[in-house]
């Protein structure tokens, strides 16, 4: 029998969301403690769901808990961002190529290119960036493929936030999804993962050139 998962509470969701949300848009930096009273009190909440949130966020490799330097957001460096970027160039252009031989709508990631466009500031451009590339994994048809991508799915957006804020790339990333989504549109899976898989590759060897994937050591 198939277990149902506990639904997390109200305020440990605000939390979790809130503190997630300032990492990813850089409020929150990588290697900054993270000390339970201190969000308590600017959240107006007890200290147990900052604890509940945080662990969560380990979970997701968005925060390190350790027993000597307490909670601290995630350091990236080009070792962390070639283990996520191998994950995404193993299978995010395999899901892509599946969903468009399926004839899967990709209505949203039409939508979150509008929402890019029209994006003002860089946690607007970072929640587009994200649902742009969930929307043409998605629909691959294969829900344990999605969830594994779903899993590396904030990992991936912190080294992009770092990156971003080193050196910002957004024009040209934008018109490489602008590119994916026409081929895609017009029927070529092949074509539309050849051109993901070198966005993808493209972004880290730029951001981190030491990085070496393994999928064509990139």
């Amino acid at each position: 029998m198939t277990s149902v998962p506990t639904p997390i509470p109200s305020r440990t969701q605000y939390v979790l969301e809130e503190i997630k949300r300032r990492i990813l848009t850089g409020r929150l930096t990588p290697g900054q403690a993270l000390v339970e009273t201190e969000l308590a009190a600017q959240f107006g909440v007890s200290k147990t769901p900052v604890r509940e949130a945080l662990k969560t966020l380990a979970g997701t490799g968005l925060v390190v808990m350790s027993q000597y330097k307490g909670v601290t957001v995630r350091m990236v460096d080009a070792d962390m961002a070639r283990e996520v970027y191998d994950v995404r160039l193993l299978l995010e252009p395999e899901a892509l190529k599946r969903a468009v031989k399926r004839g899967a709508s990709l209505d949203a990631a039409r939508a979150a290119l509008t929402m890019a466009d029209g994006a003002t500031d860089t946690a607007e451009r970072s929640l587009a960036n994200r649902e742009f590339h969930r929307a043409l994994y998605l629909p691959c048809g294969n829900p344990l493929l999605g969830r594994m991508l779903d899993e590396v799915r904030d990992q991936a957006a912190l080294v992009s936030a770092v990156a971003w804020a080193a050196s910002p790339s957004w024009e040209r990333e934008a018109g490489e999804h602008r590119e994916i989504l026409r081929l895609a549109l017009d029927g070529d899976a092949d074509g539309a993962a050849r051109a993901l898989h070198a966005h993808i590759a493209s972004f880290v060897r730029r951001a981190f050139p030491d990085a070496r994937t393994e999928e064509g050591q990139e």
